[in-house]
């Protein structure tokens, strides 16, 4: 019986990335993780982690936006985006002239969900989503199995929402002000409540407006797509799984008992929780994309 592929799984993430070296969440070989900083600094550090490693594939789940249309002389690279220093930088151009292997890339957050669909709670599953909750806010949407993309991937995390009544904050995304990135990342929570959101209490007022926006952004996903099942994963929700009893009561009630969905709305015990892989989604998202890349 041939052995599993051995894929070098690089996840670039706002604040850190991650270089791993698997076949899947049961068969870690290593694991290191460096922090993001200029492109030139960061892929030089993670090159470093990857020099010394006997792999088979590579597999790149990164932060965006990407330029994912494979007729672009961009193709890999990263487009405009509000992290300083990386617009234009590519990806995997270098990665894979470096090393000669073959080599797939994806945003992290279909990175993530595909992982899920591989391994995690989303197996079995041929519709699903994976949102990310950090530095930023990312959304995975899979469907009949696949990405869902068009000539660009999506960036539903920039999608508006409505405002609660009395919610005057303008929003921290540079390009977007008040979209949902703009109000519940963590950089914003932190500019709108003067404090990080690891430092505000459980019980704090200040959840319910992050509780409005994500299940605002939730109830157009459920009106779009109707997931079979969304994790919702990354730094903010990590820390605060407690509040996702709260997130499905808000979603279920947004929907309104409207006509096939009020049995949906009755199901999000089963269908919105954490990712089944936990924090590994991530790492596994670069993983899936380097098995993608063999096609296994």
């Amino acid at each position: 019986m041939a052995s599993a592929p051995l894929i070098a799984g690089l996840e670039l993430g706002g604040t850190k990335c991650v270089a791993i070296l698997a076949t899947g969440p049961d068969d870690i070989r290593a694991r290191e993780t460096v922090p993001t900083a200029d492109p030139a600094t960061t892929l030089a550090a993670l090159e470093a982690v990857v020099d010394g490693w006997r792999f088979d594939a590579i597999g790149v789940a990164s932060f965006g936006p990407l330029d994912l249309d494979p007729a672009s002389p961009a193709f890999g690279s990263v487009s405009r985006t509000p992290k300083p220093g990386w617009s234009g930088t590519d990806l995997t151009r270098r990665l894979a002239a470096r090393y000669g292997k073959p080599l797939a890339i994806q945003t992290d957050v279909v990175g993530a969900a595909l992982a899920e669909g591989r391994w995690g709670a989303a197996q079995g599953l041929s519709s699903h989503c994976y949102i990310t909750i950090g530095t930023g806010v990312g959304v995975g949407l899979i469907s009949g199995g696949q990405p869902v993309q068009g000539v660009a991937h999506g960036e539903a995390g920039h999608m508006r929402v409505a405002r609660a009544a009395g919610d005057s904050f303008a929003g921290a995304c540079p390009f977007h002000g008040d979209c949902v990135e703009g109000l519940i990342s963590g950089p914003a929570l932190a500019r709108r409540f003067g404090r990080p959101g690891q430092e505000l209490p459980d019980d704090g007022p200040e959840w319910d407006h992050f509780i409005h926006d994500l299940a605002g952004l939730l109830h157009n996903l459920v009106m779009v797509a109707a997931p079979e099942r969304i994790a919702i994963g990354g730094g903010v929700m990590a820390a605060r799984e407690a509040l996702f009893p709260l997130v499905r009561a808000r979603l279920a009630a947004g929907i309104c008992g409207y006509g096939s969905l009020s049995d949906y709305a009755g199901q999000l015990d089963r269908r919105l929780g954490p990712p089944g892989l936990g924090t590994l989604a991530g790492p596994m998202g670069a993983v899936a994309m380097g098995l993608e890349a063999i096609q296994v």
